[in-house]
């Protein structure tokens, strides 16, 4: 078999298997890299090379898994587009984590969220009481959206850092 067919293969089933792996065991946004998380996707790249490139460790070898890679990511991408299906499958939805003042006690857990972490969001969008929150959305991206019932509203950007043992709460 031609090896760069053999390349194409092989990056093939190592995406493949990276975004099954990355669904089943939860996807991480880039906002919310740890020092692990870190680690962790360093660990993977470096484990899955020689499934893509086999013995092939020549630039042209490692540049044609590179663009095999790209391709993948950009016509899945195109796919997500284009047909809610792939959406569906490959992304989470977007979950409501206060409605009307409520917060949504079962999806904070389920997500990891805990209350004080929910409360720096409120503050970090200018609201002290989660009371006054109209709608707290927990964005498909990891970001934590918070809309107040104030008809003032101002555009700001928390983004959710996960295991933080030092919340510190400004008001």
């Amino acid at each position: 078999m031609n090896p760069y067919v053999d390349i194409l293969l092989r990056s093939v089933a190592v995406y493949v298997f990276m975004l099954v792996a990355l669904r089943i065991f939860g996807k991480k946004e880039l906002s919310q890299l740890n020092t692990a998380d870190v680690v962790l996707i360093l660990l993977i790249s470096n484990s899955v090379q020689n499934a893509m490139v086999g013995s092939n460790s020549t630039l042209l070898g490692g540049l044609a898994a590179a663009l095999v890679l790209f391709t993948l990511n950009f016509i899945i991408k195109k796919l997500i587009y284009k047909y809610k299906f792939f959406g569906e499958i490959l992304q989470e939805k977007p979950l409501v984590l206060i409605h009307n003042g409520k917060p949504d006690y079962k999806v904070l857990a389920r997500k990891s969220i805990s209350y004080d972490e929910l409360m720096e969001a409120i503050h970090e969008h200018g609201i002290e009481n989660v009371k006054d929150v109209k709608l707290g959305m927990l964005e498909i991206d990891g970001n934590i959206s918070i809309i107040s019932g104030d008809q003032h509203l101002r555009q700001t950007h928390y983004k959710r850092r996960k295991n933080r043992k030092n919340l510190s709460i400004s008001s």
